[in-house]
């Protein structure tokens, strides 16, 4: 159901955030940043659950079916539209989110949108395709946040860099 995968996208946007602090930065358990964890964790419960939830079920009423044709449609819909836009969007909540003021935040933006999305096209595109043609569309969602477990670990990441 929509409300669990929101549910799990904000667990899981929460847990890469503890592995980016853990593993990727090394903070140890002393030095864990509960709040940025938090933070990461109410981003997934409020905008990155719902957003990309919503986002599924357009594409699945703009492009229905599930034939490999289908599955590379949409990958192309998500990857060239949505994923650009979504990403930008994600940044300035995140930056907000942090306190940034808005020239910050923009400089922020500016600075991290790039490496950002083409990271993001180094790892995703395969991984829509599979999700659009095997995984049923009340799935997509908790699917792809399984996976995206490194992903959010490396956006955790990227955004906190100050």
């Amino acid at each position: 159901p929509p409300k669990l995968a929101v549910l799990v996208t904000g667990t899981l946007m929460g847990a890469g955030d503890v592995i980016a602090q853990q593993l990727v930065e090394r903070r140890g358990l002393r030095g864990h940043h509960c709040p940025r964890t938090l933070k990461m964790m109410a981003i997934g419960f409020c905008f990155v659950g719902p957003v990309v939830g919503s986002w599924y079920r357009i594409l699945d009423w703009l492009i229905p079916g599930n034939t490999k044709v289908v599955a590379v449609k949409k990958m192309v819909l998500d990857q060239g539209g949505f994923a650009p836009c979504f990403l930008g969007c994600f940044l300035a909540v995140t930056g907000a989110a942090n306190g940034l003021s808005v020239q910050d935040n923009w400089s922020k933006i500016q600075q991290d949108y790039m490496d950002a999305l083409m990271t993001n096209y180094c790892i995703w595109p395969p991984v829509q395709i599979a999700n659009f043609y095997f995984v049923p569309l009340q799935h997509r969602l908790a699917v792809v946040q399984c996976v995206a477990i490194i992903w959010n670990c490396y956006l955790s990441w990227k955004t906190n860099q100050m």
